[in-house]
């Protein structure tokens, strides 16, 4: 314990990060404090990851039910499928009750105090919180940023949580609507369009951007636009701005050419949601206290061992950690940054390696990835002076995809033509999510492909479809 102070750490935020860091500070022996003014387990656990994996599992069976093509191709034969859409909401629901009372258990078995109100930064390692009972102060040897992120909502856009909305209200399932538009094609959007056709409803895509998927591997967004979008009832708009949306019935959106911001169309839809990515919460946590400030975007700004900075320099005992560093907006990510977070904290060096973090879209199949994609490795070969190369293996010569029937996707693996090295891994097929970890343990590893295409896989498994290309990228 840290003399003449309360705690030896105090957390600021419940989410998943702050809960990894908490654990792991009790593990190394550090009185900890753990400080939320919302729900336990922050955005994960009550808007995000956790509801929309439950209605992407609930949604998802009933489109495989549903095909009654592939099911009759294994010699299964139902009858008309239906399903109870307050049944699958109160699935999502319960789920969030557990994990986040399993949560709060956790702490509390280990002796993490946890102060109800919101934290915010009093001065260097003090904070205040305002609690039911009024203000209350607290000091501690090392203080923890950890107050997480929130919808971003585009200017011309209102919300009125019924007809236009943000995830934070999708993940409840309160309709389906006949005819939804989904603006924005990164995680969300293409997860809730999955869920939503899945159940009947007609979806408009709108992108901005030229392409859709813009943040994945070019060669994922291809083969996605021809699994996950063309064979269901969704069309897209790509290159447009949803320059206005007005709640409603219908709900009215116009569509500006992302260029010029003329109007170029009117749509009129049943519902409008609104996935257009996240910004950070760090509106008055107190950072100027301690002479520190967000940059342009609102993000913390943090070294590699997740000192806040100020000026470029750590400032002493303050660390931040999760969606409001800006570094990567993974659930995942925030545990593994408290973790290094608490590790420097107990004077062990350590930083995190965001090359070998993955990432996944839950769709129906799924979508992958860890590292670079290959516009992006390229970039840094030119810069540094190396080669790229690239290596495929399909599902479809996967003998336990094809015991399934799922054959749709494929696996890429990007490396250095000189070393080996495994710079990035993009997986498109069932179970994706669960496959990549072994691409991401290679990269933080350094490992090489031809060292990985030594590796022994289980046979018949999806596994080794990521066996079939490393090896084909150890023979290229």
């Amino acid at each position: 314990m840290s003399e003449g102070f309360d705690y030896d750490l105090i957390i600021i935020g419940a989410g998943v990060g702050g809960h990894g860091a908490a654990l792991h500070a009790v593990s190394c022996g550090l009185k900890t404090a753990i400080i939320e003014a919302e729900d336990m387990g922050g955005t994960c656990v009550n808007r995000g990851c956790i509801p929309s994996k439950a209605l992407l599992a609930a949604s998802g069976r009933v489109r495989e039910l549903r095909d009654a093509h592939h099911l009759k191709s294994m010699g299964i034969q139902l009858e008309q499928v239906s399903f109870d859409r307050e049944a699958i909401a109160n699935h999502a629901i319960n789920l969030v009750s557990k994990i986040r009372s399993d949560l709060t258990n956790s702490l509390q078995r280990l002796k993490v105090d946890v102060i109800r109100g919101r934290g915010k930064l009093a001065a260097p390692q003090k904070v205040s919180v305002m609690t039911t009972e009024g203000e209350k102060f607290f000091t501690a040897q090392d203080v923890m940023l950890s107050p997480g992120s929130v919808p971003f909502v585009p200017p011309g856009i209102e919300l009125d949580g019924r007809t236009v909305f943000t995830s934070d209200d999708a993940v409840r399932l309160e309709s389906v609507p006949p005819w939804i538009a989904v603006i924005g094609s990164g995680y969300i959007g293409l997860e809730f369009a999955d869920v939503y056709t899945a159940l009947g409803a007609e979806v408009t895509m709108i992108e901005a951007l030229d392409q859709l998927m813009p943040g994945f591997d070019p060669d994922i967004a291809k083969i996605a636009q021809r699994v996950l979008i063309a064979p269901r009832d969704m069309e897209t708009r790509v290159g447009v701005l949803a320059k206005r949306v007005i709640p409603g019935s219908p709900v009215t959106i116009e569509l500006a050419d992302a260029k010029t911001k003329e109007v170029v169309d009117v749509l009129e839809v049943d519902a409008c949601l609104v996935a257009t990515g996240r910004i950070p919460a760090t509106k008055d946590i107190g950072l100027d206290v301690v002479g520190a400030e967000t940059d342009r975007r609102g993000f913390i700004p943090v070294n590699d061992q997740m000192a806040v900075l100020a000026n470029g320099e750590p400032i002493p005992h303050l660390w931040a950690i999760g969606d409001a560093t800006g570094k990567m907006m993974l659930a995942h990510a925030a545990s593994a940054q408290g973790v290094v977070a608490v590790e420097n904290i107990c004077g062990r060096s350590r930083e995190v390696n965001y090359r070998s973090i993955p990432a996944a879209a839950f769709t129906h199949p799924e979508v992958s990835f860890v590292g670079m994609t290959e516009p992006a490795a390229k970039e840094l070969a030119e810069k540094e002076g190396f080669a790229v190369a690239s290596a495929r293996s399909y599902f479809k010569g996967n003998s336990k995809a094809l015991a399934e029937g799922e054959t749709d996707g494929l696996a890429k693996v990007i490396f250095r033509k000189d070393t080996g090295e495994v710079l990035g891994v993009h997986i498109l097929g069932l179970h994706a999510s669960d496959l990549i970890q072994e691409a991401a343990n290679a990269i933080a590893q350094n490992r090489s492909v031809q060292d990985l295409s030594f590796m022994v896989h289980t046979h018949p498994t999806l596994s080794e479809v990521l066996d079939e290309a490393f090896k084909k990228a150890a023979h290229s």
